[in-house]
């Protein structure tokens, strides 16, 4: 088991980014015959070919998931998605060509670093040469490279963001894998002991968090639309379990609790949330036992694509802001994190 979305056989996970530019996809690739559903619950999402997920959709079959950055623009990128499964002969079969199916999701990431460098299909081509099982890297690469969390005050006392795994398994052999991409507008917290991992910081003391959900009960106001729509927590979820569509939908919703144990606000007016749900095996289980371990491996995610983030220069992250178990200086934390971005590229 590497507790990553990949321990469900055979999905495989590929990352493409540019550090400099703060952005990236991450590609999800299905095995034959799985079956997908799809549970929107923020304000703002940004999506494309999502419509064969809804149940009186006549297409069943999905063949990746694309994660990106680079807000609507980032959308481009799974065309390269699409072009390296037609050089595999994989899609819908039509009168002329196999059409893949892949629906994608985007996150608004302009904000980090360069905003005119943009995921296109270039990059989702590389993505899908880079897919593998097995272990997969976590933190800032893929679509999480320009992730951010704790917008309430702003981007520039905001902590990184990423991506996270992980996987659960229910005894007889039913796998559930999650993979996500956190870039909320609230507060990541540690359901287990209540304690903010990633958030709003407070100007302040930029090394400590204030409490966005807190501020907003307070009267503190939450960011105009225009000003708002930079953010977007992004969800796959995978089972080996046997599923119809409308059960694949109904997993994605019971899956959007991950979220809302570990994110505070969650699904507000400007975020754009989503769990895509995947199923792809012939293993028998009660759909709500796979919603309860798609929930629990969605949580334990979202900790890790906090806990795995690195700065990359342009936001403090978990790992920069503690030192010896305490919190370090912001030049400090600003210098460790300019030092590993070149160790990533």
């Amino acid at each position: 088991m590497n507790h990553a979305i990949t321990d469900v056989p055979g999905f495989q996970v590929g990352h493409a980014q540019d550090l400099r530019g703060a952005t990236g996809c991450t590609v999800v690739l299905c095995p034959p015959g799985t079956v997908g559903g799809l549970d929107v619950r923020g304000s703002a999402a940004g999506t494309r070919q999502t419509d064969s997920l809804h149940p009186f959709h006549f297409v069943d079959e999905v063949h990746a998931v694309l994660l990106s950055g680079g807000s609507a623009f980032g959308l481009d990128a799974s065309a390269g998605v699409m072009r390296f499964l037609e050089e595999k002969a994989i899609g819908y079969p039509t009168s002329a060509a196999r059409v893949p199916i892949v629906p994608t999701a985007i996150i608004y990431d302009l904000g980090i670093g360069e905003g005119k460098v943009r995921p296109d299909r270039e990059m989702g081509y590389q993505a899908c040469l880079n897919s593998h099982g097995g272990k997969v890297e976590e933190g800032s690469v893929g679509a999480g490279a320009g992730a951010s969390v704790g917008k309430l005050l702003g981007i520039r006392w905001a902590t990184k963001g990423g991506v996270g795994t992980s996987s659960r398994m229910q005894p007889g052999g039913v796998l559930v894998g999650a993979l996500v991409v956190v870039n909320a507008f609230g507060d990541v917290i540690d359901p287990k002991e209540g304690r903010i991992l990633a958030g709003a910081r407070d100007p302040q003391n930029p090394l400590f968090f204030i409490n966005s959900a807190d501020r907003i009960k307070g009267g503190g106001a939450v960011p105009r639309p225009e000003k708002g729509f930079q953010n977007t927590t992004l969800g796959v979820v995978a089972t080996n379990a046997k599923l119809t569509k409308r059960q694949a939908i109904k997993v994605a919703q019971m899956a959007q609790s991950g979220f809302a144990r570990t994110i505070r606000p969650i699904h507000s007016t400007v975020d754009g949330d989503l769990i895509f749900a995947l199923s792809a095996g012939e293993e028998s289980a009660d759909v709500n036992a796979v919603g309860i371990l798609a929930e629990e491996a969605v949580a334990e995610s979202v900790q890790r694509a906090i806990r795995e983030a690195d700065g990359l220069g342009f936001l403090p992250a978990y790992k920069d802001l503690i030192k010896n178990g305490k919190p370090m200086s912001l030049a400090e934390a600003t210098e460790n994190a300019e030092r590993k971005i070149g160790k990533l590229e």
